[in-house]
């Protein structure tokens, strides 16, 4: 009996230690932040000033381009961003949702961006796309909506 009790309240610590150790939830900023394969989108979204927006209440659902996603923009496309902010933050909002969409919640069809353009949606079984790009890895969850990373970036439409 005695020994049941030990091991119940070892166990016990244990899981309480685990809890202690596991890092609270962060905002979608904070997220895209901490991972180091969003690094870039990272950089460019402090360069673009968005994120403040992006710590705020959203919710927000963001399909970040990866590191890899990025090296395969044209260079001259990629200095064109550096010098443009105004082109620079066309380009982020078109990756960002005013929702918070898990990828179980994706339904087929246009679904309007920040940007105030529409990306196109499609979810086939487990694989979810975006325009062009497919998601990498879904739902990773912050306060204030969810991150997916996806494997392409994406230009919106020029304005008229």
């Amino acid at each position: 009996m005695f020994r049941r009790r030990v091991l119940l309240v070892a166990a016990a610590a244990a899981i309480v230690s685990g809890c202690a150790t596991m890092s609270s939830p962060v905002s979608v900023a904070d997220t895209i932040a901490a991972n180091p394969s969003l690094s870039t989108l990272n950089g460019l979204i402090v360069k673009a000033g968005l994120t403040p927006t992006l710590k705020g209440a959203g919710p927000f659902t963001v399909f970040a381009p990866t590191n890899d996603a990025f090296k395969a923009v044209p260079a001259k496309t990629m200095d064109d961003l550096a010098k443009n902010p105004a082109m620079l933050k066309d380009v982020l909002t078109y990756h960002v949702i005013s929702a918070k969409v898990m990828s179980a919640d994706v339904k087929n069809g246009p679904v309007k961006t920040v940007n105030g353009a529409n990306v196109a949606v499609a979810k086939a079984g487990d694989f979810v796309t975006v325009e062009d790009s497919m998601v990498q890895t879904a739902n990773i969850v912050a306060t204030n909506g969810v991150v997916h990373t996806v494997d392409r970036v994406m230009i919106p439409p020029k304005k008229n």
